[in-house]
């Protein structure tokens, strides 16, 4: 009698088991299906001039940029230097940010104090911060993961300390009335109340110390994937005004203008007309 009433539980058990494996099986099928159609949208808006194919590329020259990148020039090494660096400095804000968070949960006064200049930090544009650390402390490691550091240790203290503040009071006075010290709360109840929110805070300050630490190769690295970007835009600026310049010498000998190939030479060399200071139009 007990197999018999164990076995329509099982079953159901099962049949839900295989729906949530078609469910992340489909999941992951659309995702693919959605990368691979924004690929193929993009090579073939490249390839029909839809879009200008040396302003936005194609994923055909990403690719092949890549793999010249990765065997010409060292792009691991790049990459690995810039992952090095977004590690350190999310560990230090985890760190910072968890620390600073437990003192002002620790002390109320305290946290009333810095709330408006936590919200202010905060709120200062910090790619500005760049050049100032570079000046203050040279172009260096040190510097660039303080950048990283920069930009998500304040929002990391702000959200941290809000996830406190979010446990149910009524836990706090049951602890209280236990004899509970505030230790007891902070790891006993507060931690733990709080970790999905920590969770969430760790996610969104991996991206932004990456973030930061970009900009701050951006100004003062010679290695790192925020050198190589600059670099990039460097060569395609160059780039770009060589492909215009040739397009209007182009326009010009192609009967853009009422004669074809007229040239206009001036001379600004006096009455003897020595030939020095010719303009061509």
């Amino acid at each position: 009698m007990r197999e018999q009433a164990k076995t329509p539980e099982s079953s159901f058990q099962r049949a839900y088991l295989r729906q949530k494996k078609r469910e992340r099986e489909q999941v992951r099928v659309f995702r693919a299906l959605l990368l691979v159609s924004f690929l193929v949208l993009w090579e073939v808006a490249a390839d029909l001039r839809w879009i200008d194919p040396f302003i936005f590329s194609s994923p055909v020259r990403v690719g092949k940029t890549f793999v010249t990148l990765l065997t010409e020039q060292n792009l691991l090494r790049h990459i690995g230097i810039t992952v090095y660096e977004t590690g350190i400095s999310f560990l230090l804000v985890s760190a910072l940010g968890m620390a600073f968070a437990v003192l002002l949960w620790l002390f109320p006064r305290f946290s009333a104090v810095m709330e408006p200049y936590l919200v202010v930090l905060n709120s200062l544009p910090k790619s500005a911060l760049a050049p100032l650390l570079i000046v203050w402390m040279g172009a260096n490691v040190k510097t660039i993961i303080t950048a990283g550091i920069s930009v998500a240790i304040f929002g990391s203290v702000i959200s941290i300390y809000s996830s406190f503040q979010s446990v149910e009071p009524d836990m706090l006075r049951l602890i209280a009335t236990l004899g509970g010290t505030k230790k007891d709360m902070l790891f006993r109840v507060v931690l733990p109340w709080s970790f999905p929110g920590l969770l969430a805070v760790w996610k969104v300050n991996i991206g932004l110390c990456l973030v930061g630490v970009v900009i701050g190769e951006f100004i003062g690295a010679r290695e790192g994937l925020g050198y190589l970007i600059i670099y990039g835009s460097q060569v395609f600026r160059y780039a770009h005004a060589r492909e215009g310049r040739m397009t209007d010498d182009w326009n010009r000998m192609s009967g853009r203008t009422k004669r074809n190939a007229v040239w206009r030479t001036t001379r600004f060399a006096g009455p003897r007309g020595n030939g020095k200071n010719l303009r061509t139009v």
